[in-house]
């Protein structure tokens, strides 16, 4: 399948964990304020926020930026609007078949310029949605507990090493974000 033509060569992606970089914070920053633009006729009152594991300074991760938007509502009218205007900023839609293991969100990966890698996710969703709330409430507790910081690091690591594809990698790290949120 990886062969085929039309599927990108980033859908198959392996993560790798790499040292932090303190310029994670200024990308996810200038990344949400260009989300914030470009999306400012369908965005509720509230923030574009940086979050997942480039938003905790410090923290080893994927080098791809992940933001989140929040959304009036996702229904096909709207996102049959946005999806042009992201699209032409370079953002490609994930349609919501391929994202089955997450219906609260409509999901965009934007690549390098040469298609191979992730630079950035955009995971929208529903103003006041509960995956809304426990996305930052990670965030914001790995970012004032170094310990638990570092215990999702090494996970991390080694889940990059043993996963073979992204769901796997994703689906090991379930257990401890359950434990951080108190599932």
């Amino acid at each position: 399948m990886a062969d085929l033509p039309d599927v990108p060569a980033w859908a198959y992606e392996r993560p790798e964990i790499r040292p932090p970089d303190p310029t994670w914070a200024a990308r996810g920053s200038d990344l949400c304020a260009q989300v914030a633009r470009l999306l400012a006729p369908w965005l509720a009152p509230g923030r574009v926020e940086h979050v997942g594991s480039t938003a905790v300074p410090g923290l080893a991760a994927k080098p791809v930026l992940d933001v989140m938007a929040p959304m009036r509502d996702l229904s096909d009218e709207t996102v049959a609007a946005v999806v042009p205007v992201l699209s032409a900023a370079g953002w490609c839609f994930v349609p919501p078949s391929l994202d089955a293991a997450a219906p609260w969100r409509r999901f965009f990966v934007l690549p390098d310029t040469e298609g191979r890698r992730r630079v950035a996710h955009l995971h929208l969703l529903p103003v006041g949605h509960p995956r809304w709330h426990a996305q930052l409430r990670f965030r914001d507790t790995l970012r004032a507990d170094r310990g638990l910081a570092e215990e999702y690091a090494e996970l991390k690591r080694r889940l990059a090493g043993e996963a073979t594809d992204r769901e796997e990698y994703t689906a090991g790290k379930t257990e401890f974000v359950r434990r951080v949120l108190g599932e």
